[in-house]
């Protein structure tokens, strides 16, 4: 692995879930262990084993708020307000994201057999191709610099956000503004329900030995990563730092992960080794990709003690997906804002809903209550369907 040549900061973030926006939305509603799910509204559930999703309140101008490409546009301009980086800046735009899928079942089904597709519609069918919002994003921000659009599933975001890394500590640009999205939609709703992976009694209880599957959740957010020296020269703030990161694949199956975790560990080693603690010992959190799902939380487990086996057992590890439920490709990216919050407030988010310990499950999992912690350093992990893991390594300023 190439050394560095740059240190990599976080100065601004942007952030919509099913909670709200910003930061204390996370705070009332992740960090307090307060679940999301309620029964959507935007289609017809009946056909489905269950209503439940984290799902933003439906009011009257929902649709076009929610939007894909218009949540993204706020969360990115909340982030470069946050970071006081002006529209017009020179930055790489990298966008986590599987395309608008709202928009494609919304006008195709709202189509008229004799008059055809409603006006406009056109316009935003095309939101469906992923490399389209990251152009929009950029665009609307008025942001010049490489662009590119992830699609790898689960790890899509947190790819993105590896992937800046790289381009800033190789010096290669400055800045960059890693996004992703994903708004609750039936299309992959009813992929999941036939796949059965829904939890049908509406909870996700990550590691618990009664957990019974996932439920998905809106999710968008958009992060300012810049060299620290490029931060420093214009007087910024950093967040935090990101100091370690990997990637890897076991290739095990289309989509259960290897039953001993093989690519999350080796992801894991990656960021822990670029960080400087191959052992893990300046950990003090985990953030897990944690669905909720029976395959994923024991593999996720065992990939954890293996990734630092002298120390598993001490380092607190949590699920967030138990209150904001499973956001696809935005997963990495709010998860990493989940993370960064973590280690900014000094307080660790549960894994709400948890019941009764697995025997497979047997780390500290912050169950159903927020607990204080003095973190220097935490991990946030994600995994995708064939195989793919993500690992970033955080560190507090």
């Amino acid at each position: 692995m190439s050394p560095l040549t740059g240190e990599v900061t976080v100065t601004g973030f942007g952030v919509r879930t099913a909670f709200g926006t910003g930061a204390e939305a996370l705070r009332r509603g992740v960090f307090a262990g307060v679940p999301s799910f309620a029964p959507t509204t935007r289609f017809d559930t009946g056909p489905y084993r269950t209503p439940m999703a984290g799902v933003a309140p439906e009011g009257p101008d929902a649709v076009e708020d929610w939007a894909l490409r218009h949540a993204l546009a706020q969360c990115g301009a909340d982030a470069l307000d946050m970071a006081d980086l002006p529209r017009g800046s020179e930055a790489a735009v990298l966008l986590g994201i599987a395309g608008d899928c709202t928009s494609v079942t919304r006008y195709w089904r709202n189509a008229d057999s004799e008059t055809g597709v409603p006006e406009g519609a056109v316009d935003r069918l095309a939101d469906a191709v992923p490399a389209r919002l990251a152009e929009l994003l950029a665009g609307g921000l008025g942001l010049t610099g490489p662009r590119l659009t992830f699609t790898n599933a689960c790890v899509a975001s947190a790819a993105a956000i590896i992937h800046a890394c790289r381009l800033i500590s190789s010096g290669r640009v400055d800045v960059a503004v890693c996004a992703g999205g994903y708004l609750v939609e039936e299309e992959t709703f009813g992929k999941f329900d036939s796949g059965r992976a829904l939890s049908k009694d509406g909870m996700v209880r990550p590691f618990s030995a009664d957990r019974s599957g996932l439920l998905l959740g809106d999710g968008v957010a958009a992060v300012v990563l810049e060299s620290a020296e490029h931060a420093r020269r214009r007087g910024a703030r950093p967040l935090t730092s990101i100091v370690g990161w990997g990637a890897a694949t076991d290739a095990h199956h289309i989509a259960q992960p290897h039953p001993e975790g093989v690519g999350l560990t080796r992801a894991a080693r990656q960021a822990l080794r670029l960080a400087g603690d191959p052992d893990g010992a300046t950990l003090g959190y985990v953030n897990a990709h944690g669905t909720g799902t029976k395959y994923n939380d024991g593999a996720e487990t065992r990939g954890l003690r293996a990734a630092f086996p002298e120390r598993a057992e001490a380092i607190p590890v949590s699920s967030t997906k138990s209150t904001t439920g499973h956001m696809l490709e935005a997963a990495g990216v709010v998860e990493f804002v989940i993370t960064m919050l973590a280690l900014m407030d000094g307080v660790l988010p549960p894994t709400a809903g948890f019941t009764t310990p697995d025997p497979e499950c047997d780390l500290d999992y912050v169950p159903n209550e927020p607990r204080p912690a003095d973190l220097h350093r935490a991990l946030t992990i994600n995994a995708a369907f064939g195989g793919a893991n993500t690992a970033l390594v955080l560190e507090r300023p």
